[in-house]
């Protein structure tokens, strides 16, 4: 079996990594199963792709696209082409795609007009918002896809709800935590950790990207400044987005407890974020990592896609409503966040189950 796995930004590189290692054990014993890496270059920031390989022990792509930025439709479209070519030139037995980015999306769309499978891990799994573009990418590969691998019950029963056969979904875990698990010994203090004197529960992490909550400039002044204010005893480490950055560059918001600073790579940002006091993001992945630390959470969205890191792990959304903010901060500064658990098969084997079950189509 020939499997081309298709990555583009960076929550798919904390994804693929134990699929490829699962996969190099299984041809170990014994198993015709190889892998073809195709990197579309959706994310091409070094901070945000290219220090995972070297982090998280990914053997380079055999392929990269080098789409880079543009419009949702101007990457879909670049992805899609440089796909086709990609797999005139090196036909393989199935597609793997993983998350919900653009890439994910677009290179389904090509691999079934070619008639080949497609495999998609972490399927199923809905917010409801049409107006997240990840939504759409969802929805669309879902609908495309041949083999299903999810994170969670809740993804199941959303394919079963859209007429999906039982046969064709696989329980399997969440890969994101596998690669948590393997490197939480691996982590490592960034530069940053000394420079501004941190210590252990006594800051905060705050990540922003998604354009509910970026892309008006009041109204990013207005969470930033709440957040901060709530927040004035603790610094709050902000590794800001490239994309996030160019909408701050104007707004002059400057705290004397914000610290803005670059991307960081897989294991200085987890690092942060597993001794952090509380981690606030509109991001879904961080969730679910937060939820494994066992670290509270409090996400800048009004839905979510990943409802057990609400239901029973350490997440809490508040939107862009200051009083659920307000609230939430009451409850974590007064000591009483909930205490969460972690999800059924987020034990750090879900990539050895999507081998095990690839192998065995």
């Amino acid at each position: 079996m020939n499997i081309t796995i298709v990555a583009g930004a960076r929550p798919n590189f904390m994804k693929i990594a134990p699929i490829i290692e699962a996969i190099l054990e299984k041809k170990k014993e014994g198993f015709n199963i190889n892998y073809r890496l195709v990197h579309t270059g959706q994310h091409y920031d070094k901070n945000l792709s290219g220090t995972f390989f070297e982090e998280l022990n990914i053997p380079l792509p055999d392929r990269n696209l080098e789409v880079k930025s543009g419009t949702q439709a101007e990457q879909t479209a670049a992805i899609m082409i440089g796909f086709e070519n990609e797999l005139k030139q090196n036909p393989c037995d199935l597609i793997m795609v993983v998350g919900d980015v653009t890439s994910t999306m677009a290179c389904t769309i090509v691999a079934k007009k070619a008639q080949i499978k497609v495999a998609h891990v972490e399927a199923g799994i809905r917010s409801g918002d049409m107006k997240m573009p990840e939504e759409i990418n969802r929805i669309v590969t879902d609908s495309l896809t041949d083999y299903f691998f999810t994170t969670t019950t809740n993804a199941v029963n959303n394919l079963i709800k859209l007429g999906v056969s039982k046969s064709k979904i696989f329980f399997v875990g969440n890969v994101m935590i596998d690669t948590l698990l393997k490197n939480e010994n691996r982590l490592k203090k960034p530069s940053l950790w000394d420079d501004l004197n941190l210590s252990k529960k006594k800051y905060m992490v705050m990540t922003l990207h998604r354009p509910s909550n970026v892309d008006e400039e009041e109204q990013l002044k207005t969470l930033i400044t709440q957040i901060v204010t709530l927040g004035k005893d603790y610094p709050i480490i902000f590794p800001v987005h490239p994309r996030t950055k160019r909408l701050l560059s104007g707004l002059k918001l400057e705290f004397e407890n914000l610290h803005y600073v670059n991307p960081l790579g897989y294991l200085e940002f987890n690092c942060l974020v597993k001794h952090a006091l509380a981690v606030i993001t509109d991001s879904g992945g961080i969730t679910e990592e937060t939820t494994v630390m066992n670290v509270p959470c409090i996400t800048l969205r009004e839905n979510t896609e990943r409802p057990e890191t609400c239901d029973i792990g350490t997440n809490i959304l508040v939107g862009s409503n200051p009083e659920k903010i307000n609230s939430a901060f009451n409850i974590l500064l007064s000591g009483t966040w909930k205490q969460g658990e972690i999800p059924e098969l987020w034990d750090g084997k879900a990539a050895k189950r999507i081998v095990h079950l690839l192998a065995s189509i």
